[in-house]
């Protein structure tokens, strides 16, 4: 009797355990959800590619401040260039005040005449 009970048991467990699997890979493999999986591994990839090129981005940008670097002193063009001496007048300063010429007396407009 103890073994019959023990053997029935065991069936049901299995038989349990078993449709509780097939049952979770069956909504698993529904359009719904494998289209959710498809997105979170595109997202992943996504996300992935882009660290990588900013990673890539930024040690070319590093490489090549430094290799400038490099270059301008072999080169002896890093030192600070000269600037030029500031203009004593700016461009739309009127230098000679006394050359003032007076805006016109007649009017353009041509609805006066009429």
């Amino acid at each position: 009797m103890f073994r019959r009970t023990f053997w029935f048991t065991s069936g049901v467990a299995a038989g349990v355990w078993a449709t509780t699997k097939v049952n979770r890979k069956i909504k698993q493999l529904t359009p719904e959800s494998l289209a959710v999986a498809a997105a979170h591994k595109a997202l992943e990839t996504g996300q992935r590619l882009k660290d990588r090129a900013v990673g890539f981005a930024h040690d070319v940008r590093d490489n090549m401040a430094q290799r400038e670097d490099e270059l301008g002193e072999a080169l002896g063009i890093n030192a600070a260039p000269e600037l030029p001496a500031p203009r004593r007048f700016t461009a739309l300063e009127n230098s000679n005040p006394s050359q003032y010429v007076a805006p016109p007396t007649h009017s353009y407009n041509r609805n006066e005449d009429h």
